[in-house]
């Protein structure tokens, strides 16, 4: 039945009442009557709402992000790991959501206090610093200055301090065991060209004047250390196996030391077989002034060398001088005092071939091979 109808019923049915009050019935179906629109609206917003909800809580579902393994097939064969680590971080964001509010209290290595989470400051310091040495965890995020090395600066001794110091230090030293000694120089030097029985084995030399000699055989033998550097680097070669120059001027020194220690020995040994001991005592004395006079004359080449760029072909031709003008004087002395009175003058030759000129060969030839086998070969 539908509702007005029912309506209509229960109102004709209401007038059959004994007080003119309407029935249970009738009073049911006039609340039911009321009550109905109320209900349908109800019925329709909720229904709404509950739509409208689910409308709202629906969204798209977001697009996975790649894999680096992804990424990385994505690119052509040819790409180079900056490229792929590049590609990487542009298509995959990592943001750190449980970052520790706890104090740092070992700090940071070049932090001076602590710093909380996100308050780090230099992060260029750490990637310079602490990734450096690390290919693997820097590729890409090194950004080191791009070109090519330059030519190295070539060797030169004007700019060299320790060995400038070295011979500063040679040059005072001599000047003061000269003034300490220059009476023992004199007599040396007029005894160098006495005839044997004229005085010469009345000198006497004290510790000092010993002392003296010694540091001028020395320094003889760093001035030849440092002309045959200067030489080797200028004609030969400017690389070596070695680690640093000086180490090459150290080999030199202890050639030259070597080569006048053996000197020594071969000429006691052959004088005092010969000649007998004091002969061989007056010879040692005057060898040693020869090769002190000879470091003297070498020291302005040394220096002309190094700091006023003097011709190789001059040098040499300055060295051989000084060398052949020594081994003369040392003949002179030789003939002096080993051979005045022989009546041969074969034995002289035969001495002087023996014990100066066969050793300066050989000396030659030592400095050739150690320079070949130092030297780098390209």
């Amino acid at each position: 039945m539908p509702p007005t109808a029912f309506a209509s019923a229960a109102c004709c049915n209401t007038t059959r009442g004994s007080l003119g009050l309407p029935s249970p019935l009738g009073r049911f179906v006039l609340l039911q009557t009321a009550l109905m629109p109320a209900l349908q609206q109800d019925s329709i917003t909720s229904a709404q709402a509950a739509v409208s909800t689910d409308t709202a809580s629906w969204k798209p579902a977001a697009k996975a992000a790649p894999t680096p393994a992804e990424v990385i097939a994505s690119l052509p064969d040819d790409a180079t790991p900056e490229q792929q680590d590049s590609a990487v971080q542009a298509n995959i964001k990592v943001v750190n959501t449980h970052l520790s509010t706890r104090p740092d209290t070992l700090t940071l290595p070049g932090q001076e206090q602590w710093t909380r989470p996100g308050e780090l400051n230099r992060p260029e310091h750490y990637m310079e610093t602490l990734l450096e040495g690390d290919s693997v965890l820097t590729q890409g995020a090194w950004r080191g200055r791009n070109g090519e090395a330059g030519d190295p600066v070539p060797y030169s001794m004007r700019g060299d301090d320790v060995l400038t110091a070295l011979l500063i230090f040679c040059f005072i030293t001599a000047v003061t065991a000269y003034k300490g000694t220059r009476r023992f120089v004199t007599m040396q030097a007029k005894a160098f060209f006495r005839k044997k029985g004229q005085g010469a084995s009345d000198m006497s030399e004290t510790t000092a004047e010993l002392r003296s000699q010694f540091f001028f055989v020395l320094q003889t033998c760093l001035l030849l250390a440092v002309t045959s550097f200067i030489y080797t680097l200028e004609n030969v070669a400017d690389t070596f196996i070695l680690a640093s120059q000086y180490q090459l001027v150290a080999v030199f020194f202890g050639v030259y030391v070597a080569y006048f220690a053996v000197k020594a020995l071969a000429y006691w040994a052959v004088n005092s077989t010969f000649f007998g001991r004091r002969d061989s005592v007056l010879w040692l004395k005057a060898a040693m002034f020869a090769v002190s006079v000879e470091g003297v004359a070498l020291f302005p080449l040394v220096l002309l060398m190094s700091y006023f760029d003097l011709s190789m072909q001059k040098a040499t031709a300055y060295v051989a001088f000084v060398i052949v003008l020594v081994k003369i004087a040392l003949f002179y002395k030789s003939f002096i005092l080993f051979f005045r009175h022989k009546a041969f003058c074969l034995q002289i030759i035969l001495y002087f071939c023996a014990l100066e000129i066969m050793p300066l060969l050989t000396l030659w030839g030592v400095l050739v091979k150690v320079v070949d086998h130092l030297k780098i070969t390209f």
